[in-house]
């Protein structure tokens, strides 16, 4: 009984982890709501007056963007801003041909005119964070913008965000990501759901009630002195803009989000590419939370909602542990459930996750109607989404898991890079893109069998106790087989 009593008491704690999570994901829904009734009157420069016109310095951080790089280039060559006040930093740490292809188009660049910069460093210290740390000691700018390679800003995205600017205590403005290859693939869409979940739902519920939000690493703009003051940029974590955000919000810098300016990027669409990007935000936001939790909790200067939702917030990748625990105990407890027969009042506990995917569900559709519009056709399509969207997202449950135990554990490792394609149409082939890894990680061969597990799963909802049998669980099996079975075969196939 010792046994199932430490299974009892795990899955509990992860069900009730899952819970709490979900508790807060439905108070952000309801400040976005809120704020969705309020008007912004913050104060805003007048760009028609040179002398309110700020000097700006874009960053573009890149490595190795051989299909992204003359793309990337020529579209930040197009940002509408007074040239004597917009400088641009390529700042480049490639390993390959594309630091001569990039200095080529760089030179190209600045014979029209443009305040544009080649800089190169003799190694990857400190990786992104490192090279924007080394940009930032030569530049000319109050406010730096960052793009990573894959963005594509529209011409007038600097003068819709500079002009914030004007609050002195205002340290970032953030905008919203779109998605250039949203509908190429399942996998593109299910990341795209997310990711405007992220930014809609919680971005917006988080900024609106001042709570903590994040710089995301790209597509926004820090005041140069506020990046100083909080420390500058470390490399010591695998999600660098996570932990200067933390840093400087906890040094009562304002941090503003632009839920209107939507800068469009693009979705890995291998799963190979997609599995590296998820594991280093995940990593990243474990090791992150080590490092916050003390400062956050000894802070004098937020209130204890702002410190709950903080914690919650970098325990977001830890969830994916939680879902992972969850779903491997709950055959055992299936067959626990239909044992001990006297135990069976307790397993109403077991209701808190489907309570818990119904505030998912609920919140994820406000989002999704955001986007798509409302309406009956909207709403079947929105169940479907939902539906595939919670399966995979189960399915990379023991791939992030790991990520978030490494973060948790203190294991160091390398910031690896998500590939970039350049490909929009399902008929483009990826396949000869040299920077997707060849080899099959050892992960995959247990994704492959738990698959079979929860196929195990299905099958024991069937044969389990004498009253012909309990389907109580089967939805969450069916949607585990499924998730897993997608990150399994995808993984296989795109390597062949």
């Amino acid at each position: 009984m010792i046994l199932e009593t430490t299974v009892i008491i795990i899955y509990t704690i992860s069900l009730l982890l899952i819970f709490m999570y979900a508790l807060a994901q439905l108070n952000l829904l309801l400040n976005y709501l809120a704020s969705k009734r309020k008007q912004d009157n913050s104060p805003t420069f007048d760009l028609s007056k040179p002398e309110e016109t700020p000097y700006v310095t874009i960053q573009l951080p890149v490595y190795n963007e051989m299909y992204v790089m003359e793309r990337l280039l020529d579209n930040i060559a197009k940002i509408d801003y007074p040239s004597d006040k917009l400088e641009i930093q390529v700042l480049d740490d490639s390993t390959d041909e594309t630091v001569e292809t990039t200095r080529a188009h760089v030179e190209k660049l600045k014979a029209t005119g443009l305040d544009i910069t080649h800089i190169t460093r003799t190694d990857r210290s400190g990786f992104k964070a490192g090279a924007l740390k080394e940009g930032l000691v030569i530049a000319k700018g109050e406010f730096v913008a960052i793009f990573d390679s894959d963005f594509l800003p529209e011409p007038d995205w600097l003068k819709r965000t500079i002009i914030y600017f004007k609050d002195e205590k205002l340290g970032v403005v953030q905008t919203r990501w779109g998605h250039l290859n949203r509908n190429y693939s399942i996998l593109t869409k299910i990341q795209a759901f997310a990711l405007d979940a992220h930014f809609t739902l919680e971005q917006v519920g988080r900024n609106s009630k001042g709570h903590f939000i994040n710089f995301n690493g790209t597509a926004g703009i820090w005041r140069k002195s506020c990046i100083i003051d909080a420390g500058n940029w470390e490399g010591d974590t695998l999600t660098e803009d996570l932990d200067l955000s933390y840093r400087a919000q906890l040094k009562n810098w304002k941090f503003k989000y632009l839920e209107n300016v939507e800068t469009p990027a693009e979705l890995p669409i291998v799963i190979s590419a997609a599995r590296s990007q998820q594991f280093r935000w995940n990593k990243g936001g474990a090791e992150n939370f080590k490092k916050m939790l003390g400062r956050v909790l000894k802070s004098k200067n937020i209130s204890a909602k702002t410190k709950l939702h903080g914690l919650l917030h970098l325990l977001n990748s830890t969830m994916f542990l939680n879902v992972f625990v969850v779903g491997v105990l709950s055959i055992p407890m299936l067959y626990i459930k239909n044992e001990y027969t006297h135990l069976k009042p307790y397993f109403y506990v077991m209701s808190f996750f489907v309570i818990s995917s119904i505030i998912f569900f609920v919140c994820y559709w406000f989002m999704y109607k955001n986007i798509y519009g409302g309406g009956f056709k909207n709403f079947i399509k929105y169940i479907g989404m939902f539906f595939v969207f919670f399966s995979i997202a189960m399915g990379f449950s023991l791939h992030n898991s790991i990520a978030v135990l490494e973060g948790h554990f203190g294991k160091k490792s390398e910031f690896v890079r998500t590939p970039k394609f350049n490909i929009s149409s399902i008929k483009d082939s990826w396949k000869k893109n040299k920077y997707i890894k060849k080899t099959i990680s050892v992960h995959v061969i247990f994704e492959g069998l738990l698959m079979a597990y929860f196929a195990f799963g299905m099958y024991s909802a069937f044969i389990v106790g004498n009253q012909g049998g309990d389907f109580g669980l089967f939805p969450f099996h069916l949607m585990l087989f499924l998730g897993f079975g997608f990150v399994f075969v995808k993984s296989i196939t795109s390597k062949v």
